[in-house]
């Protein structure tokens, strides 16, 4: 009987989990390999940072999804480089060949080259990121009670940098917070001087979306009392005062930045196939340029296509059609069959802004305000993983939309883990 041809998938996320899945019971066998042992769903972890949810809620163990596949294998560890000639992946933790490689390693927080901005600035690209800007921004509450309220002010302004869905919802969220629950916890202090600023390169919120979208996000955020700046470009931040290009400043220990992203790329594949962004080129069937047998897919693959010239936005839908075409290509390929080029069906977009505010874009209707809301949360309802997460979303957003509350703002700090820390180093055998 053949061996069956093994296929190496770096990344959990939205891609790589989806194309493992699409694989069950191909014939091939599939080993995925992420530095952690969960699928984490980003378009929520704002609401981990705002004490909403909980981090459980929005990540699924990879190893309970594959359960019962024997040919699906999940590997922990962190890719260190790949050889291309060798068909080996190099890992801190074993090493591993492959007949095909898929890289969906995602993108991470893009600072633009500003050292002092990735030194002092909260990142949101992880649930370990969320844990910690939730534990940063309830500590700023517990700091500023102790303080008189001039001795405060760099603590009480939140400043939030990026207008895009991730900085949108971050904000409307955290202005919530000081409507509704902050003055509860807190009744000895006066929250009208906490100050919200949401600042945009460009000309409006939600740069990617609808005239539509762009104006009734910035309105829905001036309602509930965040102050949105557009046209205004960071340029320095030195811990206590943010300043902006042309002039101005503004002191705030807090600074959030969802201002970009960029492509987690890998050592050993070639820096040629590397395009803006931090992405790898591919062609319309996800294969890498300039290599053989190796195919990239979300949000580090760039593929230039008549609707799309300058690459596909880097969303959760793109990432999850990628993977099936791939899927799809994979084993067409292995029967002989036809391979089908890469073709994006614009599922729309949406993002939204607080309680019954939301703004949806798709492809025949532009449309906002309660019904939106509606609809972004069953969107993203339907895209958690498991019955139980799902159970545990839909209770904690039915508490918190009829009290306006919620039971999770509790600070936890972890210590040195003595497991990880007298754990044996592996020798970086090569393994099957």
């Amino acid at each position: 009987m053949a061996e069956k041809k093994k296929i190496v998938i770096i990344g959990g996320g939205f891609a790589g989990l989806k194309l493992a899945r699409e694989l069950k019971g191909s014939g091939f066998r599939v080993v995925l390999i992420d530095k952690h042992n969960y699928h984490q769903f980003q378009p929520l972890m704002y609401q981990v940072a705002t004490s909403r949810l909980e981090p459980s809620s929005i990540a699924f163990p990879l190893r309970k999804v594959f359960q019962y596949e024997k040919d699906i294998h999940i590997r922990l560890a962190e890719v260190e480089r790949i050889d291309t000639d060798l068909k080996k992946v190099y890992t801190d933790q074993f090493i591993m060949d492959y007949d095909k490689l898929v890289v969906a390693v995602g993108a991470t927080t893009n600072y633009y080259g500003n050292e002092e901005l990735k030194k002092f600035a909260m990142p949101m690209k992880s649930v370990q990121e969320s844990m910690a800007l939730r534990n940063r921004i309830l500590m700023t509450f517990e700091r500023a009670i102790c303080m008189s309220e001039d001795e405060s002010l760099p603590l009480m302004n939140f400043v939030v940098v990026g207008g895009g869905p991730t900085g949108v919802e971050l904000a409307g969220a955290l202005a919530e917070m000081r409507k509704y629950i902050l003055p509860k916890d807190y009744p000895d202090r006066d929250f009208s001087m906490m100050k919200i600023y949401l600042l945009e390169g460009a000309q409006a919120t939600l740069g990617s979306m609808s005239k539509n979208a762009q104006k009734y996000s910035q309105l829905y955020l001036e309602e509930l009392g965040v102050i949105v700046k557009t046209n205004t470009i960071v340029e320095s931040y030195d811990g206590t005062e943010v300043v902006f290009k042309g002039g101005g400043s503004i002191l705030t220990k807090n600074l959030i930045w969802a201002a970009g992203v960029k492509g987690n790329t890998l050592p050993g594949l070639p820096k040629d196939s590397i395009v803006r962004g931090g992405r790898y080129k591919v062609d319309r069937y996800q294969a890498v340029a300039g290599l053989k047998d190796v195919y990239a897919i979300g949000d580090i693959a760039y593929m230039e296509t008549e609707k799309y010239p300058h690459g596909h936005p880097q969303l959760a839908n793109v990432a999850i059609s990628q993977a099936q075409n791939l899927a799809q290509n994979l084993m067409n390929e292995e029967k002989g069959g036809v391979l089908n080029a890469f073709e994006y069906k614009d599922k729309g977009s949406m993002a939204t802004v607080g309680k019954r505010r939301a703004v949806v874009d798709l492809p025949n209707v532009k449309f906002q305000g309660w019904f939106a809301w509606l609809t972004w949360m069953a969107v993203h309802f339907w895209l958690i993983l498991s019955v139980k997460n799902k159970l545990t979303i839909f209770i904690n957003w039915m508490m918190s939309y009829f009290n306006n509350d919620s039971t999770l703002r509790i600070i936890l700090r972890a210590n040195r883990s003595k497991v990880t820390d007298t754990m044996p180093k592996p020798s970086l055998e090569e393994v099957s």
